[in-house]
């Protein structure tokens, strides 16, 4: 069973010592790509190096995510469309609007999210996003700019079933991560789940964040890694009423045509 991982923030602090054991256990449980996330100037550049340390195993994003939007700038913006030229890059993001802890104030969110969309618009590639608590905000910047972007994917999605309705609409795609093995506030995601077509939906970590609750044993130290992937594809599958086979088949290969990535 292979799976691609389409959400790995493989440049967090939390890595850096065991970084090469983190792969090599991805390779194990048969996580064979993964996208690391660029949430900052210094991350996305960051993530492209180990994308090109990494060939054919890791790609990259390019984005400064809404919590890091106080320090969008022209150099930022520079940085980024230099980044989204590079081959590695596979998507613009992580980027998007985020109330839920307003590190950056709403029009330095909508400034930074737009500029972004704007990019993706330019360069033709995909773009990697993220909402919480802002949906109202977030589908009205994002309706103005969708006929002009080659793909959308509403990452880490954990909303409600209006929301996914507005996505779909949109032709987005939706990526579910182990917020769905989280009996206190996921329990509404097996069911919506049920609803994303089977060419619309990949599966991430997030890690180091997010770490299923469900796992058994849980590790000490709460670090989620790319290796939790399949467990989350069995709960994906748990939910669609369908085999772990048969979910790792299709979300591989929305990814593969979603991000352009070779067949491994």
């Amino acid at each position: 069973m292979q799976l691609i991982d389409i959400g790995a923030n493989l440049t967090h602090e939390s890595f850096q010592h065991d970084l090469d054991q983190v792969l090599d256990r991805a390779r194990q449980a048969g996580v064979q790509t993964l996208l690391v996330t660029g949430a900052s100037r210094a991350g996305s550049e960051a993530a492209l190096q180990l994308a090109q340390a990494h060939p054919g195993e890791l790609y990259a994003t390019a984005g400064v995510h809404p919590h890091h939007a106080v320090d969008y700038d022209a150099a930022t913006d520079a940085v980024l469309r230099q980044l989204a030229g590079q081959t590695q890059v596979r998507a613009v993001g992580e980027t998007g609007l985020d109330y839920y802890r307003n590190f950056s104030t709403l029009a330095q969110q909508a400034h930074a999210f737009e500029s972004q969309l704007q990019i993706a618009v330019e360069c033709g590639k995909p773009v990697f996003l993220h909402q919480r608590d802002a949906h109202r905000d977030f589908i009205g910047i994002l309706r103005r700019y969708r006929d002009r972007l080659s793909a959308v994917v509403v990452h880490c999605f954990t909303d409600q079933a209006a929301a996914l309705d507005d996505y779909l609409d949109l032709d987005c795609h939706i990526g579910i991560t182990g917020w769905l093995c989280d009996e206190r506030r996921g329990t509404h995601l097996a069911e919506l789940v049920r609803r994303i077509p089977a060419d619309r939906l990949m599966i991430e970590t997030d890690a180091p964040y997010l770490l299923p609750r469900s796992i058994r044993p849980r590790p000490k130290h709460n670090r989620n890694e790319p290796m939790h992937l399949p467990h989350i594809c069995e709960a994906v599958a748990m939910a669609r009423g369908e085999s772990p086979e048969q979910v790792a088949a299709a979300t591989t290969a929305t990814a593969q045509a979603f991000f352009g990535l070779p067949a491994r």
